[in-house]
């Protein structure tokens, strides 16, 4: 009796370790990845600041790389002596006008008092017409004046266009980090030449990191986007590290299948993509494999 009691003990303990192992195999695998962008130079010129290193997790906003701005700053400063003179020479315009319009002024007085004068029999006709005629060439005057105005506006239109563009050079030269994200390789040194499309570096946000994982078309009707499943992750030879994972993106077409399907045997084999996201504690890495059990 206390041996067939044994026997029955170890064929319980065989038949729940079976079951363990029928029970912990995943569902389905794959490898954890996340989308990288790569941040490349505007301008061209020597890079004069680089505070960034791979590995570093760095916040949206924060000002990673310059470019020598030294020639865009002397252009600059060009630029605005030149708008300096093409105003003094605009001021000198507004000048003139002022006194012609002065003189219209006075002009007009005179003819009014003088149109009282001529009313009364003590101005002649002479001196109506005198008085106009000064008063059209003082207008002449003016509107001569206007029009030596007109280039000089359109070239202090240029001169702010070119400042335009020196201030979106001069911002170019600033490498500003898009995204908090964290850099996984440096292109470019201190120091170093960089050039138009250049990389300089690659970053990625692993906050949240994507399982791409493949599934057949017999478990496709059973998941759905928004299913939480559990997530699995290499702890190390013997141990795994346990998330918790959201799919959000079922691929509509089968990989790795032939164009033709003919049979329902062949459709259920087909295999499909799937993206779960997973809250990264910092443990999963671009390329490490995972699983999941929906």
């Amino acid at each position: 009796m206390k041996a067939l009691n044994i026997y029955i003990l170890l064929a319980a303990l065989l038949l729940a370790a079976s079951c363990s192992d029928e029970n912990g195999k995943s569902d389905a695998y794959g490898n954890f990845e996340a989308v990288e962008t790569i941040i490349s130079a505007e301008t061209a010129g020597k890079i004069i600041e680089m505070n960034i290193e791979e590995g570093m997790t760095i916040d949206s906003g924060r000002l990673v790389c310059l470019i020598d701005t030294s020639d865009i700053v002397a252009m600059m400063a060009e630029t605005r002596a030149k708008k300096a003179a093409i105003k003094s020479r605009s001021s000198q315009v507004f000048t003139q006008i002022a006194v012609l319009n002065e003189r219209k002024e006075k002009a007009l007085n005179d003819k009014k008092r003088l149109e009282k004068l001529f009313e009364s029999g003590a101005a002649t006709q002479q001196q109506m017409d005198d008085i106009n005629s000064a008063i059209e060439v003082i207008e002449k005057q003016i509107k001569q004046v206007e029009a030596q105005n007109a280039p000089i506006v359109s070239e202090m239109k240029a001169v702010d266009a070119g400042m335009e563009r020196l201030n979106l050079q001069l911002e170019k030269c600033k490498i500003v980090n898009p995204m908090n994200a964290t850099v996984l390789e440096k292109y470019a040194e201190l120091h170093e030449l960089a050039a138009p499309g250049k990389p300089l570096f690659r970053i990625a946000n692993l906050t949240n990191i994507t399982l791409r994982a493949y599934v057949s078309g017999s478990q496709l009707p059973n998941i759905k986007i928004g299913n939480i499943v559990k997530v699995l992750a290499d702890k190390n030879s013997d141990e795994n590290r346990t998330y918790e994972g959201t799919i959000y993106w079922i691929s509509p077409e089968a990989e790795f299948s032939p164009k033709i399907i003919q049979t329902k045997e062949e459709r259920v084999n087909l295999v499909y993509a799937v993206k779960i996201r997973v809250k990264n504690d910092g443990s999963l890495k671009i390329g490490m494999p995972g699983e999941v059990e929906f």
